[in-house]
């Protein structure tokens, strides 16, 4: 058993919000899986899907991005999951728009929906980290993780989406490397493309 929780807020108005990209990331995996129907469970909505011989839970938490840590927490001891077999997708300001970067463990980096998480787990649970770019100005972090993705950001947000559901069974596996490099592969950021080729940041 794997566990994937995307981070987000529930409340409709957040519903396209860059903080909600876990949320975008958990429907469209459960979509492209055909998983079953989304039900309340670990103070979230959970859904589950077999890939291979693996079985993976899908969580939503119920919770507020800022408390996931709950919900994540309770679906973790339920089913005895170890940390390195929980993989948490969520926005990272510290990444460029469109970047997708998986890490073992770590710091919160200012986010509180990890830092919830980290105390209920301790900080050895994957990041799958989907990058939104920084304001500029931390005083603006807030209003820019709670506005919604521009017009220009669909593009790509489409594709790295969907790059990921494609690429779930190598997740499922285990094999987190080629799980990265296949999405992208799949779906470069937009620097990446008008550059003409990676850079180095981690």
């Amino acid at each position: 058993m794997k566990i994937l929780a995307g981070l987000g807020n529930y409340e409709p108005k957040y519903l396209r919000n860059r903080h909600n990209v876990g949320f975008m990331a958990m429907d469209i995996i459960a979509h492209a899986w055909s998983a079953g129907p989304w039900r309340k469970r670990f103070q979230g909505l959970a859904t589950e899907l077999v890939i291979g011989s693996e079985k993976l839970l899908l969580l939503k938490p119920q919770t507020f991005y800022n408390n996931a840590g709950h919900s994540v927490g309770a679906a973790a001891a339920f089913y005895r999951v170890k940390p390195e077999d929980i993989i948490v997708f969520h926005d990272e300001l510290d990444l460029a728009p469109g970047k997708f970067r998986m890490k073992l463990g770590g710091g919160a980096a200012g986010n509180n929906g990890i830092k919830s998480i980290t105390s209920q787990l301790g900080p050895d649970f994957r990041r799958a980290r989907i990058g939104i770019g920084h304001p500029g100005d931390r005083n603006r972090v807030t209003g820019y993780v709670l506005s919604d993705f521009a017009k220009a950001e669909e593009d790509w947000l489409i594709d790295l989406l969907d790059a990921i559901a494609g690429s779930l069974d190598l997740l499922a596996a285990g094999d987190y490397d080629a799980f990265q490099t296949r999405v992208t592969h799949k779906a470069p950021a937009p620097d990446v493309v008008k550059r003409g080729g990676p850079d180095n940041e981690d």
